[in-house]
């Protein structure tokens, strides 16, 4: 065994560390398993959720600075650690509140390190808490001391983090006397990052309230007034529109259709020039019957058994390409777009042709 120098008090202690290390190892696995639940049942999105056992050589140097205000092992709070790191500041409260739900939270000993604004603090702002692990969560009649151990659980932003880290590496301290040029040129990289970690909250907020008024919007069929966007085309694709032609469709054969996700038409539509949800929907308007007259004449003589949820969707574009009088040229681009650059879609183009040359407005 490791002789560290110590005294007989601080021997007694890294002696017990040892014979209690698997119960620490123990607590370990069962907190963080509970950790990874209850974060995964809120739905909160993290950046790194990680711990650690405080290793013996690192426990023997914290003895040897100030073992005497330890009077046993159990008094030492952070042999095991863990720390959530999220994107959000506001996430940092979620798993807050979800910890204290979850463990026996030690108050006088926890410290919410963000409320000390110290002008260069922001590295070190971070909420620990001191916490048990409740017997109506997990006892083990084994290790009953289980229960009573006391561990470390520091939540704080990614940004904390990494400015937490990089201070570290360089081995700053705001008590050390270093010259001020240092002192102001962290102290304004602070701040810089500070900003940046609220900043990423309030967009965070304004997207979200965003959203809410484009669903609201789109729920109301204010179409005309909801631009034609990713998240808007999301939340119109919600509503199904084009599943009233895909079910006519399928209908012709009696296929069963594949859920597919129409993003890819995305592109596809604003090349047609389309702005808005409200030129969708009249575009679906002005062409769903000969949409429907295409499907006709694509699948009356087959068998086809499973189509693609897109079917309308697609149809309804090469109509609106045909009557624009682009022809092969517009829709070989079409499958372009959609499918990728290939020679493959000069070969769909012309089938397509062949097919809608039936169409009553292609002999006008």
């Amino acid at each position: 065994m490791e002789d560290y120098g110590l005294d007989m008090h601080c021997t007694l202690l890294i002696e017990d560390y040892r014979e209690k290390l698997p119960v620490y190892r123990l607590l370990q696995q069962v907190v963080m398993k509970k950790l990874a639940e209850l974060v995964k049942q809120a739905g909160i999105e993290l950046n790194s959720m990680e711990s650690r056992i405080k290793g013996e050589a690192s426990l023997a140097g914290k003895l040897e600075r100030k073992g005497s205000k330890y009077q046993s092992i159990m008094d030492i709070t952070d042999i095991f650690g863990a720390r959530i790191i999220t994107f959000y500041n506001e996430d940092v409260d979620r798993i807050a509140s979800l910890a204290e739900n979850l463990f026996d939270v030690d108050w006088p000993n926890s410290i919410d390190k963000r409320k000390m604004h110290q002008f260069d603090s922001f590295g070190y702002n971070s909420l620990h808490y001191i916490c048990r692990l409740p017997k109506s969560l997990y006892y083990d009649e084994k290790h009953p001391e289980l229960n009573e151990i006391a561990f470390e659980l520091q939540m704080r932003t990614a940004l904390q983090h990494v400015w937490s880290a990089i201070q570290h590496d360089i081995g700053y301290k705001s008590e050390i006397e270093t010259p001020m040029e240092y002192h102001r040129d962290l102290s304004r990289l602070a701040g810089m990052l500070e900003l940046a970690d609220n900043e990423f909250s309030r967009i965070r907020a304004d997207i979200s309230d965003y959203r809410r008024r484009i669903q609201s919007l789109v729920q109301d069929g204010k179409l005309e007034e909801v631009s034609l966007d990713g998240d808007t085309f999301r939340s119109y694709i919600d509503m199904q529109p084009f599943d009233k032609l895909n079910r006519q469709i399928a209908a012709i054969t009696q296929a069963e259709l594949h859920q597919t996700s129409p993003m890819p038409y995305l592109p596809l539509l604003r090349s047609l020039g389309m702005n808005t949800l409200g030129d969708v929907e009249r575009m679906m308007d002005e062409n769903y019957d000969d949409a429907y007259q295409l499907a006709l004449f694509q699948l009356g003589s087959t068998d086809i058994d499973i189509l693609s949820s897109n079917i309308g969707l697609q149809n309804l574009c090469i109509v609106r390409i045909l009557k624009a009088g682009e022809g092969m040229l517009g829709l070989r681009k079409m499958f372009d777009i959609i499918n990728g650059a290939s020679e493959q879609n000069a070969i769909m183009a012309e089938m397509v042709m062949q097919q809608a040359a039936k169409l009553s407005f292609m002999n006008q």
